[in-house]
């Protein structure tokens, strides 16, 4: 693999992956196979598996496209920061602020950072701490799961969205050969809490232990993701906040739909909820590995948005008190029942 991380061609923009996992591995990857010039800035675990395998990337519509490893530029070597006119930053909310300090010390000033990142203060937290920098929010909708070889499967669906910026512009044709649209939003706030409130589940399955499709299949796993989104609907209404539509069924509608018997659930989504047999939340994926969820920054965003204004969400506190028992080695499935005891005891 070629590791001179100055070797791309620089007659386009310089697009730095900053935290090539699953997320920044397939969206850097997508665009890499339509032709942009990227580079993937990411851990020596994921630098050995790229270097053996290249990467191999599919979705549930069927996209199988191949990488070889002398066709990805990837490295551990933060220099490369420096070649970047755009970062996007896939890194779990956890490393934000490394990644902040990463960017201070090496991007240049002209570059555009765009957070790609799960929660709803990503973007804030590198603005306050890049104020020389211009930075972008950005949201990931769909589920990428990483499978043996360098194989990246990306099994919802879903649209990329950021912020109204027409700093992104030159990037606009690459992301649409790569078939992941950029769509742009004025209000993104209300964006982020609404993905926000899809990626509750995350947790629920991270606790199941089962793919996402046979986790939603059963009626007191949903129960339990009914009873988190109507608190933090609670929450987010006392707030003045407004969660924007970022599925086919409103944030409104999803408890209702979500409590329906399992055989009535299954006939009002089968049109409208594509997850094939391979999708995990990336939450299921890093207790797997023994590695901090990000539970805190989407249970627990909410559970801090409650404090703010003076009122409580014990339901995902207590979910997030489940998760990061899991994470300290005391992971231990739980069925949809047990769960739904859990969140719904006193404390």
């Amino acid at each position: 693999m070629n590791t001179n991380i100055g070797f791309l061609d620089q007659g386009t923009p310089h697009i730095v992956v900053l935290g090539a996992g699953a997320i920044g591995g397939y969206i850097g990857g997508c665009l890499a196979v339509a032709g942009a010039n990227v580079s993937f800035l990411g851990r020596t675990k994921m630098l050995d598996i790229v270097k053996t395998h290249g990467y191999r990337l599919t979705d549930l519509y069927g996209r199988h496209s191949k990488l070889a490893p002398s066709e990805i530029h990837f490295t551990t070597d933060a220099k490369v920061l420096k070649l970047a006119d755009f970062v996007l930053v896939a890194v779990k909310s956890r490393d934000t602020l490394a990644a902040a300090e990463l960017l201070r010390m090496h991007a240049k000033p002209n570059v555009t950072i765009i957070s790609f990142q799960n929660g709803v203060g990503n973007a804030e937290a590198l603005a306050n701490h890049l104020p020389q920098f211009k930075v972008v929010a950005g949201m990931v909708p769909f589920n990428v799961v990483t499978l043996p070889n360098g194989h990246l499967h990306c099994g919802t669906e879903g649209q990329l969205c950021t912020e109204s910026n027409a700093v992104l512009s030159p990037l606009n044709t690459f992301f649409e050969k790569a078939g992941l649209p950029l769509k742009q939003f004025t209000n993104f706030k209300e964006i982020q809490w609404g993905k926000l409130i899809l990626n509750l589940n995350n947790a629920v399955n991270a606790i199941s232990d089962l793919p996402l499709k046979e986790e939603l299949s059963q009626h007191a796993y949903r129960k339990c993701l009914a009873l988190l989104i109507n608190e933090t609907l609670t929450v987010l209404a006392q707030a003045g906040i407004h969660p924007a539509k970022v599925s086919k069924v409103s944030a409104q509608l999803l408890p209702y739909i979500l409590r329906t018997p399992d055989f009535v659930f299954k006939r009002l989504t089968a049109s409208m909820l594509k997850i094939d047999e391979k999708a995990r939340s990336s939450m299921w994926e890093d207790l797997q590995n023994q590695r901090t969820t990000e539970v805190t920054a989407l249970n627990g965003a909410v559970v801090d948005l409650a404090k703010s204004i003076g009122i409580s969400a014990p339901r995902n506190a207590r979910m997030v008190a489940l998760i990061q028992q899991a994470e300290q080695g005391e992971f231990k499935a739980l069925t949809g029942k047990d769960l739904l005891q859990n969140l719904t005891s006193p404390p």
